[in-house]
């Protein structure tokens, strides 16, 4: 006989679970799906996006037509029935005799002529033995590299003594010729040599392991400690007034740029070797004198920037980084091109097979598009008239991406890619917007980035740098190089003219350090880039 305990128990267990617990049972489910399911998508989006960056074009140009229509509706969207067919004309060329390419590239450079000619035995007739006469030439162009070579350059001072004063005189009067100063006395660097290094390594990107492999072959076997202790002191002797006269007029202007990136010091105190000690770049903008200056610095922390721009009242173009933030008397100013690459981030993180439909991430790329070509428009516009036509376009275009982008984000995840592009630009909106406000400010912070992108790539050649010192005078060497580059000279002409000068001038006098700034009237001719011109 059964237990009917037993039976009575095991026919209650199915109902023990109440219609509630079973639909709360199903949300929690269906929530912890939709969880993993958004999970899934972004983990997809971060695959393609680093596929895209490993292997894909990393331009981030778009055909702003290709975001309006496809290859195969272009004739629907452009097909306009009312526009009137083109009239048959005429037209006659007429052909403008033009210099070749061989000629334009050759015209700034040094010519060394060779002629070949008949000897006055040889100028005579084969046929009737008469004389020649000189009837025309033909000319051969070809280009004649000089390599670096090595030289010693021995200064000889004469010292200059009076015969009559040595025989008759208790006194003998000792006169001695003027010489230069040496540009680091008791060692064989010259003005020449230590521009080369410099030249070779800021400029060319050539670490002093390979530079000594070569000054070798020259048949000078210096090690690169004496390479690195020969830019040390040029650096921190003599380019460092340089520097501060250029920090000097830096913070007169009232816009500026404002970048960072990261750089390893091995033999930093209290530091690991693996630890990432940072690189400031400061520089001017479209207006005044084009000034480039690097800070180094063990942190990212916002003291760094408060400290080197003491001072400076104005504009300050930087990205989204918050150590900016809360500079005294300094108006931030975004950056179009981080928000617009977040928004094509966003559109190369989609499948292939939604890339072609009409999606979210278009709409915002071609918001920053159209935000883009306004400016390439008022390019070479004067500062009021591009702020007139700001106001006029680009004002009435921010005030609809900016109710499209509150429009857009509850309907999107935050951690999607397109969640944080439009997160970036609704947290950053009040710097995105300030360009409107002065129509010598820019539209995105690219001068920084292309003026921190030379220290970018040489660090992939020298990977690091040794001691603190080392990084100080990389600082200070890249600034002079970019800053002269940025003002048409030549660098390693321009270094050896200032270790040239320098040892020789008086460096407390700031009116003879001024003469020696990249901008100044008084940097010699062989300093500057030719410039060609004969244009056509």
């Amino acid at each position: 006989m059964s237990n009917p305990f037993f039976i009575m128990k095991k026919t209650a267990n199915p109902s023990s679970h109440t219609i509630e617990e079973l639909e709360k049972r199903c949300e929690s489910l269906k929530k912890q799906n939709q969880e993993l399911t958004a999970k899934l998508q972004w983990f997809e989006e971060q695959f393609r996006l680093h596929k895209q960056r490993q292997f894909g074009a990393s331009s981030e140009k778009t055909n702003p037509d290709q975001l309006e229509f496809s290859l195969f509706n272009e004739v629907e969207c452009l097909a306009n029935p009312s526009v009137e067919e083109p009239t048959v004309e005429t037209i006659t060329y007429h052909r403008k005799k033009t210099r070749g390419h061989r000629e334009v590239m050759l015209e700034n450079l040094p010519v060394e002529t060779i002629k070949y000619c008949l000897s006055d035995e040889e100028q005579v007739c084969l046929c009737c033995g008469g004389s020649l006469h000189e009837m025309s030439t033909e000319v051969r162009q070809e280009l004649k590299v000089i390599p670096a070579q090595v030289k010693v350059v021995q200064h000889v001072r004469h010292v200059y003594a009076c015969r009559h004063c040595e025989r008759h005189e208790t006194k003998t009067p000792i006169v001695t010729a003027a010489m230069p100063s040496p540009v680091y006395p008791g060692s064989l660097a010259s003005a020449s040599a230590m521009a080369y290094i410099m030249n070779q390594k800021y400029v060319e990107g050539m670490p002093l392991y390979r530079q000594e492999q070569q000054l070798s072959r020259l048949g000078l076997p210096l090690s690169r400690q004496t390479l690195a202790n020969w830019m040390i002191y040029g650096a921190n002797t003599w380019l460092s007034f340089l520097y501060n006269r250029l920090y000097d007029h830096l913070l007169k202007q009232d816009i500026l740029h404002a970048d960072e990136t990261t750089l390893q010091v091995l033999c930093e105190p209290g530091r690991s070797a693996t630890s990432s000690s940072y690189i400031w770049l400061y520089r001017t903008g479209r207006e005044g004198p084009s000034i480039i200056l690097y800070d180094y610095q063990q942190t990212r922390a916002s003291k760094h920037p408060r400290k080197f721009l003491s001072g400076f009242k104005g504009y300050l173009h930087v990205d989204g980084y918050a150590g900016y933030n809360g500079l005294p008397n300094v108006t931030l100013v975004g950056c179009w091109a981080h928000a617009r690459r977040k928004f094509d981030e966003a559109l190369k993180s989609l499948p292939s097979t939604a890339k072609a439909a009409s999606v979210t991430a278009k709409e915002g790329l071609h918001f920053c598009n159209e935000l883009f070509m306004i400016e390439r428009e008022t390019k070479d516009m004067s500062p009021e008239e591009r702020y007139k036509v700001r106001l006029e376009r680009s004002q009435p275009l921010l005030e609809a991406f900016s109710v499209w982008i509150r429009e857009q984000t509850p309907k999107v995840l935050p951690k999607s890619a397109l969640g944080q592009a439009l997160t970036y630009c609704r947290n950053q909106w009040d710097r995105l917007a300030a360009f409107l406000e002065d129509g010598r400010l820019e539209i995105d912070n690219n001068r920084s980035e292309r003026s921190i992108k030379p220290f970018v790539i040489g660090r992939k050649n020298w990977l690091f740098a040794n001691f603190v010192r080392g990084a100080q005078s990389s600082a200070i060497i890249y600034s002079i190089v970019e800053t002269a580059k940025e003002n048409g000279l030549r660098p390693f002409h321009y270094l050896m003219y200032l270790f040239e000068r320098l040892p020789n001038l008086d460096t407390k006098n700031e009116s003879l350090l001024d003469q020696l700034l990249p901008w100044s009237p008084d940097i010699p001719e062989e300093c500057r880039v030719p410039v060609k011109l004969n244009k056509e």
